[in-house]
């Protein structure tokens, strides 16, 4: 499968970290997201419904990053993964989540952990139970 929507350099800001500061004070995280799904229903139909609606996994991510501390931007992805996978028609995630200014004495533009992970329960691939998963 080829077809992907991405969603590259969502920023916000978040609480993650071991350090005392971090949890305190917070960081700018950023988020790359890819989507693999069948492109070619949407294609020809012109439909949203046909798709996955980026606004949603963007409010996913938001609401992931913004809601919960994590200690390992390990944890977040991982999370963000399985929460996507659930809710949305997609047979694959990549994340990549970075931390923009890691707590690290020396000259480093951010730290980046990805992760990939596959859809395991084909039911979440039809139409139906996406649509479901929409309206939650």
């Amino acid at each position: 499968m080829n077809d992907a929507i991405r969603l590259v350099g969502l920023r916000f800001y978040g609480y993650h970290g071991v350090s005392a500061a971090e949890k305190e004070t917070g960081r700018v995280f950023e988020v790359d997201c890819e989507l693999q799904l069948d492109l070619a229903p949407a294609g020809h139909s012109n439909d949203l419904s046909d798709t996955v609606d980026y606004g949603k996994v963007y409010a996913v991510i938001k609401d992931t990053v913004e809601g919960k501390a994590y200690a390992l931007l390990e944890s977040l992805a991982s999370d963000l993964a399985g929460i996507i996978l659930d809710k949305f028609q997609v047979y694959t995630v990549t994340l990549r989540v970075r931390k923009l200014h890691p707590p690290i004495a020396g000259q480093v533009r951010h730290i980046e952990v990805e992760v990939t992970r596959h859809q395991s329960d084909a039911t979440k691939l039809t139409k139906q139970d996406s649509d479901t998963a929409d309206q939650e």
